[in-house]
């Protein structure tokens, strides 16, 4: 099955769920503007309720080293996922794998990629108003040129498109979050399942993008 990561978890049943049925990792929102954010303190207490081969991941947008440098210390993260206008640079800090999150509205989105030295991107919709999360997919033929960097789809990804979308676009690995939803923040369980009922037989023909990695 192609490594899958269920974001925005805000609850232990969610987190449950996502790992009862398969998933390679689970996202947590630490940016306090999304409907699915949660604090460092909540996402350690489901952490330590987990058990099982899965990747914790903290997405942040814009934070401050200091506190990306908490999250990862007292979660722990395994990886984290930087969402914002983070520079390359910026990027290059830490010392836990690093997804680099690309929000695509044409072909010069893409066009910044080879600036970064990251660990995978992370390709979601732009929105001039969200940062993510919105639910919305982007044009997939946008992706015809080859990476050497892993690349995880994201945007508006659900049990009805999964297929179409990793037929498409052929990633290392997908990233879905509302799609799965009852309610912003809130797993629809019984989607979580189709989810992972259509992805049984999927795979990645490209490099796949391994969600526990260390380095």
């Amino acid at each position: 099955m192609i490594p899958t990561k269920i974001c925005g978890i805000t609850n232990l049943s969610d987190a449950q769920c996502a790992l009862e049925n398969g998933t390679s990792a689970i996202g947590f929102i630490f940016y306090e503007k999304s409907p699915r954010a949660i604090s460092i303190e909540n996402a350690k207490i489901i952490s330590d309720q987990i058990t099982g081969e899965i990747s914790r991941i903290g997405v942040f947008v814009n934070h401050e080293k200091d506190f990306i440098d908490e999250a990862i210390s007292e979660v722990p993260l395994n990886m984290i996922q930087l969402h914002g206008d983070e520079s390359p640079e910026f990027c290059n800090q830490f010392d836990v794998p690093v997804i680099k999150a690309l929000r695509i509205k044409d072909d010069a989105s893409l066009s910044i990629m080879d600036q970064y030295k990251v660990d995978g991107f992370l390709l979601d919709t732009f929105s001039k108003d969200h940062y993510g999360g919105t639910g919305e997919t982007f044009d997939w033929s946008l992706l015809n040129k080859k990476s050497n960097t892993p690349i995880i789809l994201s945007g508006g990804l659900n049990p009805e498109n999964i297929l179409d979308a990793i037929s498409a676009v052929n990633p290392s690995a997908v990233d879905i979050n509302s799609g799965v939803e009852s309610s912003p923040g809130l797993k629809d369980h019984s989607k979580i399942e189709q989810l992972f009922n259509q992805l049984k037989k999927t795979f990645s023909s490209v490099q796949e993008f391994k969600y526990s990695r260390t380095h």
